[in-house]
């Protein structure tokens, strides 16, 4: 058995995986007609943290601006009710370790926004509103 750590969304988790030889793999893997439950040695970790709910839309109108590719929240430029310029960085969204600008779509005021520096975001995930 090898004993391994796992951080997910900043929490840390201890498991424990055996490797299987190659015919029990095979016999493993035609046996199996249900899924495989996890074997009594395996801590079962905590479940993930619900996704944080806004009070913006998750998708909307022209104003709505989601995330173009997983990543994480490197910065927030304006806070709702900040005026905005079309093209302007809002959030910075670091993603396969480059800085990707998400601007606003069009003039207007920032209606909402749903992320915080650090925050980890996933492909679609909304993340501000202009009006």
């Amino acid at each position: 058995m090898s004993k391994y750590k796992i951080t997910l969304n900043g929490k840390s988790y201890e498991i424990e995986v055996e490797a299987l030889k190659e015919g029990e793999a095979k016999a493993a893997a035609s046996s199996a007609k249900a899924p495989v439950s996890a074997a009594p040695s395996v801590k079962a970790a905590p479940a993930a943290p619900a996704a944080k709910a806004s009070a913006a839309p998750v998708s909307g109108g022209a104003g709505s601006v989601s995330a173009p590719m997983p990543g994480t929240i490197l910065r927030v430029n304006k806070a709702a009710g900040d005026a905005v310029k079309a093209g302007e960085a809002v959030v910075v969204l670091e993603a396969m370790k480059m800085e990707n600008d998400i601007s606003s779509p069009k003039d207007g005021v920032i209606k909402s926004i749903a992320v915080n520096k650090g925050d980890t975001v996933a492909s679609g995930q909304f993340l501000f509103e202009v009006e």
